[in-house]
């Protein structure tokens, strides 16, 4: 009689329990799809999600291994954990049906009505549960339990809930003082980094300001080919170039062969590039087609075939389109970085672009925070921003100057002399006291110096009656 019981309080139990079949499969597979990739809305619904909420097997495998892997590991299962999972089936057709299941969940990565899904999901099964606890109150209720009723409808209604409450900071002492309190990425260049305080942190956004012309990219793709050799995977947006051409960067940069030398070297590009412990995948976009929605789309994908960039590069930022619309181009600017770096804090990882200066910079020696373009909310976004200046005399010269216009890690406002040689893709910034330092100052000054003795004796042949040129 006993086992009768517990057996019809199951069956009434799967009556009071809905499922999610009213929803319709495909908003199934994009539920799928989110805990696929999205880790704090599994850690958000971990408790309250049920594999049994999915109408099919194939479905119902793929929530049960999602939160089977979460829980022994605390990460999300990669497409590799779901390839050795799927060969351990042992029913033919049920394993098809996964695999097919699993591609269908692919397709809606980029959908644009996932913020609409999880507000839908999450309600779903937060009265799901608050249903399953009003079932559990009644036997609580003959037994006049009613301060254990409280207690499971007060679950009830607090599940579901963000569970990161902040810092505490009396509690968590030990995680400001024993632990790194930035988790930062290095840039190829130890005096900015010193002044970084060890690179660029994961959830930051940094910005490389300089006019047309002047190397924005080159310098990006510096920071990038330092990571790679660091064994990072990069992902690199270029909504400029194209990405064969970014291609060849990099390809010159771990060569020091220029582009057009390529061809008759391939030998040994080959094996600088195979040589790179790191990754790089590089996306082109169109100029103004893309906002930081279809990057973040992209990006999943990315990761669901197994690629999850450590850092990621935007060249660059002022050439997206902001999310919503902007009557005017600054705030559209502003809300672009604004984006831009809160896919960053999603996604956990440093992310750099570059920004384009005014004109009225383009042979200016320091470039300051107001000859940034068209908005200077960019700069109060950014986490640290420098510029990059190279005039008329310092392209003759291979010298640049960087100037450290933002810095919310630690001081700003000076500047740092630099060799740059855009042929042999050669992107190297000093310190002002250093060896390479003086030398390429005095590179800097050689230069001034020799276009002044070319001006000045213009002018004194210009002056000198006894001077002339000939017309016939």
């Amino acid at each position: 009689r006993k086992q009768k019981r517990i057996k019809a309080h199951e069956e009434e139990k799967q009556k009071v329990v809905d499922t999610l079949e009213r929803f319709g499969g495909e908003f199934q597979a994009k539920v799928l799809s989110l805990l696929i990739r999205d880790h704090s809305f599994v850690q958000q619904t971990f408790d309250i999600i049920d594999p049994a909420y999915f109408e099919s097997d194939a479905r119902r495998w793929v929530a049960k291994t999602i939160l089977k892997y979460f829980k022994n590991y605390g990460k999300l299962p990669t497409r590799v954990v779901f390839m050795t999972e799927v060969d351990k089936i042992t029913n033919d057709v049920h394993k098809v049906a996964v695999a097919a299941e699993l591609r269908t969940i692919q397709l809606h990565v980029s959908d644009d009505d996932m913020e609409y899904v999880k507000d839908k999901f999450l309600d779903f099964c937060k009265n799901q549960t608050l249903k399953s606890a009003i079932f559990k109150s009644v036997d609580l209720l003959q037994a006049h339990e009613y301060d254990e009723i409280k207690i499971l409808i007060d679950d009830a209604m607090r599940a579901g809930t963000e569970r990161n409450f902040g810092h505490d900071w009396k509690k968590d002492v030990d995680k400001r003082l024993l632990e790194d309190t930035r988790h930062t990425l290095a840039v190829p260049w130890d005096c900015v980094n010193m002044v970084m305080d060890g690179g660029l942190a994961y959830g930051e956004l940094g910005v490389v300001a300089a006019p047309a012309g002047a190397g924005k990219s080159w310098m990006l793709a510096s920071i990038g080919a330092h990571a790679m050799k660091q064994g990072k995977k990069v992902l690199q947006f270029t909504l400029e170039l194209n990405d064969l051409y970014c291609g060849t960067r990099y390809d010159t940069i771990f060569s020091g062969i220029e582009p057009k030398k390529h061809k008759d070297n391939y030998d040994r590009i080959k094996k600088a590039v195979v040589n790179v412990p790191g990754e790089i995948i590089i996306k082109y976009f169109p100029s103004r087609t893309v906002n930081s929605h279809k990057l973040l789309a992209h990006i999943h994908q990315l990761s669901g075939a197994g690629f999850t960039p450590e850092l990621i590069i935007v060249d660059y930022a002022d050439l997206l389109r902001a999310n919503g619309r902007s009557d005017a181009r600054y705030l559209e600017l502003g809300a672009i970085y604004e984006e831009l770096r809160s896919l960053a804090g999603e996604l956990q990882v440093p992310c750099w672009t570059a920004s384009q200066t005014q004109r009225s910079s383009i042979d200016v020696e320091v470039i300051q925070a107001d000859k940034i373009a068209e908005a200077y909310g960019k700069i109060m976004i950014a986490d640290f921003v420098l510029s990059l200046s190279r005039t008329l005399n310092d392209k003759q010269t291979n010298t640049a100057r960087v100037h450290i216009i933002k810095n919310r890690f630690g001081p700003d406002g000076m500047t740092f002399p630099a060799k740059m040689d855009v042929l042999e893709g050669v992107m190297e910034v000093f310190d002002e006291q250093s060896t390479q330092g003086i030398a390429a100052r005095q590179a800097m000054k050689s230069a001034d110096n020799l276009v002044k003795k070319m001006l000045h004796k213009r002018l004194t042949e210009t002056k000198d009656p006894h001077v002339g040129h000939s017309l016939g």
